[in-house]
């Protein structure tokens, strides 16, 4: 006779399988989507905004970053002119001296000494 271990395995199946109701499908799929298609929303609209959220703290960055190479030319600018004020002052100390020299030449030359 015909032991079990003669049967194919897959005898059966197919007449096992029953008829798949299209209707039952479709409804199945919609509730599947029902249940997780809310979740899904408020999901990307939280990444939305957090994506614009990123791109406002971008630019604000950029901003700021800017500002702060702003304040470091200020600073090059400042100390440019504290550096053009100490060379001015030398320089009103050597006009000074001149005309101090120029004054004292020209006394001596009054008085007859040549130089």
């Amino acid at each position: 006779g015909v032991g079990p271990s003669d049967a194919s395995p897959d005898e059966g199946v197919v007449e096992d399988l029953p008829l798949i109701d299209e209707k039952a499908v479709e409804q199945l799929t919609e509730g599947l989507i029902s249940h997780y298609l809310p979740d899904l929303q408020r999901s990307k609209s939280a990444l939305q905004e957090l994506t614009q959220n990123q791109v406002v703290l971008l630019e604000t960055l950029e901003q700021e970053i800017s500002k702060f190479k702003e304040c470091n030319s200020i600073v090059d600018i400042n100390a440019l002119f504290s550096e053009a004020k100490h060379y001015h002052n030398k320089l009103v100390n050597i006009r000074n001296e001149m005309m101090m020299l120029h004054e004292k030449t020209s006394k001596l030359k009054v008085s007859g000494i040549s130089i």
